[in-house]
């Protein structure tokens, strides 16, 4: 009898197919945009001239960037969410926003301006960046973090750091139809800073919930 009840679950278990780790990313990182929209809309909104600054390259620029950083740490999140996977061959992915950010400073350097470059540099939305970025940022590494409990980490820290890496590009997405510096020198220095601030959160909390 032992013996049937031992196959009888065996074939349970071999029945059982439990969802991708994408699928369940996918679904959590829906499950918590509209609380990052939320806090947006009712912290900050829209710039008011966001239709005027939609023919500015560089206002496009920083969704190219965000959007660029998400979507490459999503792929590499779902890589790193497998026990046997490593970074090696696939950290040349999340170089990608920093080329993009690059040859945006490469063309407004070539451009003609009023303002000096450390003017451009500086801003004038600095301290809401690097507070409104990781606010916006938390209900999404939530979500991204335990979806990522589906899968088997080696290296938890990791993982949640990149975790914190996708989070961040998504809401840096939002703050940038906020922002009214779109120099990409600006982007280029605070948005990094708010980032690592997000993907500090990430690694220290992967490091605890990503454990199997």
């Amino acid at each position: 009898m032992e013996t049937e009840r031992l196959i009888r679950t065996l074939a349970l278990d071999a029945g059982h197919r439990q969802r991708p780790v994408g699928a369940v990313l996918a679904v959590a990182l829906l499950l918590a945009m509209p609380v990052s929209v939320a806090l947006f809309m009712s912290i900050l909104g829209m710039r008011p001239d966001v239709r005027t600054a939609m023919h500015n390259p560089f206002f496009d620029l920083k969704f190219v960037v965000t959007m660029a950083l998400a979507i490459t740490a999503i792929v590499v999140s779902l890589h790193l969410a497998r026990p046997e996977a490593s970074l090696r061959g696939w950290g040349w992915l999340l170089l990608i926003p920093v080329a993009l950010i690059a040859l945006g400073i490469g063309a407004e350097m070539m451009m003609p301006h009023q303002r000096p470059w450390l003017t451009r540099l500086i801003g004038n939305n600095a301290r809401a960046c690097v507070s409104a970025i990781p606010l916006f940022s938390l209900p999404l590494l939530a979500g991204a973090l335990w979806a990522l409990r589906r899968g088997a980490p080696a290296r938890p820290a990791l993982a949640g750091a990149i975790a914190g890496l996708l989070s961040a590009g998504l809401g840096a997405t939002l703050y940038a139809s906020h922002c009214t510096d779109d120099s990409p020198l600006f982007v280029a220095t605070w948005y990094p800073l708010a980032t690592a601030m997000v993907v500090a959160v990430g690694a220290i909390a992967g490091r605890k919930l990503l454990r199997y």
